[in-house]
């Protein structure tokens, strides 16, 4: 099976020793996205507008994978605070409807310049 690294520019370049995405035959693991925009490589404030900016990162990738949000299988996200549960739900529902990926929410200490949100994904080309 071929590995193929995804890359574009219109998600944030990595801040790390990882790429954005790599593709193994029909399935695309995605890295962790938080909420930088990816002209600016700023974070935005806030804690909707940042799940926001999330999403339309996690839909820049799937897009350059040759997917979209919809092919997503498995979605983890990661929150500094559980108390944006909801607020992460009602975004949620703007990017998706049913049937949902699987999907793991996790409390975590920190993230990443302080952002209050991350997620990874796993995509299905098939």
């Amino acid at each position: 099976m071929s590995k193929t690294i995804i890359n574009t520019e219109h998600a944030p370049a990595a801040i790390g020793t990882y790429s954005q995405a790599v593709r193994a035959g029909n399935t695309v693991y995605m890295s962790g996205q938080i909420p930088l925009n990816p002209i600016t490589m700023e974070m935005v404030e806030g804690f909707e507008q940042q799940a926001v900016q999330v999403f339309e990162n996690l839909k820049a990738v799937a897009e350059a994978a040759g997917g979209s949000l919809k092919d997503i299988v498995k979605l983890n996200i990661y929150l500094t605070d559980l108390g944006n549960f909801a607020t992460l739900n009602d975004v949620m529902g703007r990017y998706f409807s049913a049937p949902y990926p699987a999907r793991a929410a996790v409390g975590v200490a920190s993230l990443p310049r302080n952002a209050g949100v991350e997620m990874e994904a796993v995509l299905y080309l098939g």
